[in-house]
């Protein structure tokens, strides 16, 4: 089946899971530019974008804007709800879903896409509920993996 929908997680996912913090509410994040470039490289193709974050982080928005994401879900507490609607919201299934997690908060998205991600350095319950666990880690490729992994699978688009 196409994949027609990427969903990630954002820290541990598309980042390494480190935030910097400065003492006076500033906080700062590292992304990494393959992963951008994997992101572009299936919005080319047609493979919808959206980003699911538990936190919410002004240096997210950002990434997002960089990308030309537009469903970007900030600081969301029940990660599963928000996929459901968007799966809804743009009239496909779950089976044309992937969705690429790192942690137990991700587990129930995992198990619902029809291709399910997990880093290299994701939590064992999130390697459990994968169809696929990338070499790279977290925030250094892991998500270009995904997007290569979704491209082959779609035709080579």
């Amino acid at each position: 089946m196409t994949i027609r929908l990427l969903a990630l997680d954002v820290d541990g996912t598309l980042t390494d899971g480190g935030v910097y913090m400065d003492g006076e509410g500033a906080e700062f994040k590292r992304f990494d530019i393959r992963d951008g470039m994997g992101i572009a490289r299936l919005r080319k193709a047609g493979v919808e974008i959206a980003l699911i974050s538990g936190r919410h982080s002004e240096a997210t928005e950002q990434r997002a804007r960089d990308l030309g994401i537009t469903r970007l879900c900030n600081g969301v507490a029940d990660k599963m709800a928000v996929l459901s609607a968007i799966v809804e919201e743009l009239g496909i299934t779950f089976a044309e879903t992937a969705f690429m997690g790192d942690d137990v908060n991700d587990v129930e998205c995992l198990r619902a896409a029809g291709l399910a991600v997990v880093p290299a350095d994701g939590v064992p319950e999130a390697r459990a509920a994968a169809d696929y666990v990338t070499f790279s880690p977290a925030g250094r490729g892991a998500v270009r993996e995904a997007a290569e992994l979704i491209l082959a699978g779609n035709g080579g688009q």
